[in-house]
């Protein structure tokens, strides 16, 4: 009995090691979907304290802002039930870049891309560390 509670503990210990390695991935700005339940969206920002996450329409008017911040990252689920089908655009700007993710609501379900569709650095100037490749 006591080899299988010794067992299990291992087993958990390693999954959730798993787990945080696959959200953390580089260490770069990035947006992470954890899951999309009907109209409901989470994702993650890790190693991002503060940021500005706005929602767009297919016309670039705004729908919905807040200015988000987390000790370690930013976890956000979004409710979009009341939202018609079609194209939004979730934008989510730090201190150093502004990033645009799509998202698609259908009668069924709401999908957010996990890679931005659009990435714009701010003023060079003002972050030195900017490496162009």
């Amino acid at each position: 009995m006591k080899t299988i509670l010794k067992l299990s503990l291992v087993v958990a210990v390693l999954l959730s090691g798993f787990n945080t390695y696959a959200i953390d991935g580089d260490g770069e700005f990035g947006l992470h979907v954890l899951k999309g339940n009907g109209k409901l969206i989470t994702f993650a920002l890790n190693q991002t304290k503060k940021a500005n996450l706005s929602i767009y329409d297919k016309e670039g008017s705004l729908l919905y802002s807040e200015n988000a911040s987390g000790k370690d990252g930013i976890l956000r689920t979004f409710s979009l039930e009341e939202f018609p089908a079609g194209t939004y655009y979730l934008e989510v700007e730090d201190s150093t870049k502004k990033v645009r993710h799509e998202i698609t609501i259908t009668d069924d379900a709401t999908v957010l891309s996990s890679k931005a569709i659009s990435s714009v650095y701010k003023d060079a100037a003002k972050n030195t560390s900017v490496a162009v490749r």
